[in-house]
């Protein structure tokens, strides 16, 4: 990844970005391909977050999300969203023509194990909305399936490789965390910056007084493993079933990734992919592990558009419900358009300010006051919720927004944004 120096002056700038990961590139290379002046500003090095621990599947196939789509938004909504993330494989596929990294053309699959009803739902649902989508009735995975459905031509790349290459041109700051703001001032610890707006893409938004950002989303950990000597197994594959599990090639190795959880709650985790590997997989060697984790909205859509309604200029984008890689391509042309006074299709289904009251609201809210209210130490200084000790990972991890922190305190994930103070907790409690 191309170096980027970290602000030492005070600048000005029509847009500025906050935030260098898949997001904020997008959206700044975007900006840039259309005229529009910007900065991006990244508090550690550009991709080093939640970007850095992606499978990387190309797809408009979402898991079960078209069903539920048309009940919240309609046909014509979830048609919109289909085509919206169908345009975006296209926009990859042709970027990554002229970049080095790894594309591949692959079929995703969406299958089950157990009762495939949920599966017939949705198969339902995408020839409602005129997807490209078969069901089939056997995959080659090493156990059977109830049902299965087919996205063709979708795809997978290497994700840094492209990143870094688009990045090389755009106007980057590193090491430079937005300190506070004043108005369209923003501090650093080094420099200042002015903007006329402003794009917040820090993964989970960094501010809980707009928004409401704390109560409309929570994080989800998923978990994978790098299998060699697996075998080869064509195609990029979702299950619906307890397990979840997820298979895609990566040159040699086979990603197997599941034990996906709620952040700070009991998942599967490791273990879980470990006894799959050793069923479904007894040759093969664990080769790598790693875990990330992603923003999860109320509805299935992402929010991307105006921060609140009572802050004109100030927009975000965030919410990708696991599904960034084309999340993150619509969400830079809807800014792009908002920030240049054009419509947008999207723009109204994915507005921060569209309904709230799903259930999913009642579950964030009963978490959030369980945890706050829950006498244990250490606590998050995002919100004030009591931390989770996670075994398997080593970690402090919050349960009501998802923050994570070493054994020692160091910041991992945000929306914190600074370490846990020593003096008011005992880190070497596991609870």
């Amino acid at each position: 990844m191309t170096a980027f120096p970290e602000l030492e002056e005070t600048i000005q700038t029509d847009v500025l970005i906050i935030g260098g990961g898949i997001e904020g590139i997008l959206c700044a290379w975007e900006l840039k391909r259309r005229g529009i002046e910007y900065v991006l500003v990244e508090a550690d090095r550009i991709c080093s977050g939640v970007t850095a621990g992606t499978t990387a599947k190309i797809t408009a196939q979402h898991g079960l999300l078209y069903e539920k789509l048309l009940r919240r938004f309609g046909t014509e909504g979830a048609r919109e969203y289909y085509r919206a993330n169908q345009n975006a494989v296209g926009w990859y596929r042709e970027l990554c023509a002229k970049i080095d990294c790894g594309f591949q053309n692959e079929d995703s699959f969406l299958y089950c194990c157990e009762d495939p009803e949920a599966l017939d739902l949705e198969m339902d649902a995408l020839e409602r909305i005129g997807a490209k989508a078969e069901w089939l009735g056997s995959l080659p995975l090493p156990f059977p399936v109830t049902g299965a459905i087919r996205f063709p031509e979708q795809g997978r790349f290497h994700p840094l490789k492209f990143l870094g290459t688009i990045s090389e041109e755009l106007r980057i700051y590193e090491h430079t965390k937005v300190i506070s703001f004043d108005g369209k001032r923003y501090l650093t610890a080094k420099g200042s910056i002015t903007a006329q707006r402003t794009v917040v893409a820090t993964h989970f938004p960094m501010w809980n007084k707009m928004g409401l950002f704390p109560l409309k989303l929570y994080q989800d950990r998923s978990y994978v493993l790098g299998l060699k000597n697996a075998g080869r197994i064509p195609g990029m594959y979702l299950g619906m079933d307890a397990e979840r599990l997820s298979f895609r090639m990566e040159d040699e190795l086979l990603l197997l990734g599941g034990g996906s959880g709620r952040t700070g709650s009991k998942g599967g985790g490791w273990e879980t992919l470990e006894r799959s590997a050793r069923a479904y997989f007894p040759k093969a060697d664990i080769r790598y592990r790693w875990a990330a984790q992603d923003c999860m909205s109320l509805d299935g859509m992402p929010y991307v558009g105006q921060y609140s309604p009572k802050h004109a200029g100030l927009y975000v984008v965030t919410g990708f419900n696991k599904w960034g890689m084309t999340g993150s391509m619509t969400a830079a042309m809807v800014l792009g358009d908002l920030l240049q006074g054009k419509e947008n299709g999207l723009a109204e289904l994915y507005a921060p300010s569209r309904r709230i009251l799903r259930p999913q609201l009642g579950v964030n809210l009963a978490s959030s006051v369980w945890n706050l209210l829950r006498p244990a130490q250490p606590r998050c200084p995002h919100l004030g919720c009591a931390l989770k000790w996670n075994s398997q990972e080593k970690s402090w991890d919050c349960p009501c927004h998802g923050s994570r922190f070493s054994g020692e305190g160091k910041l991992l994930d945000n929306p914190a944004t600074g370490d846990l103070k020593p003096g008011n907790t005992s880190l070497d409690k596991r609870i």
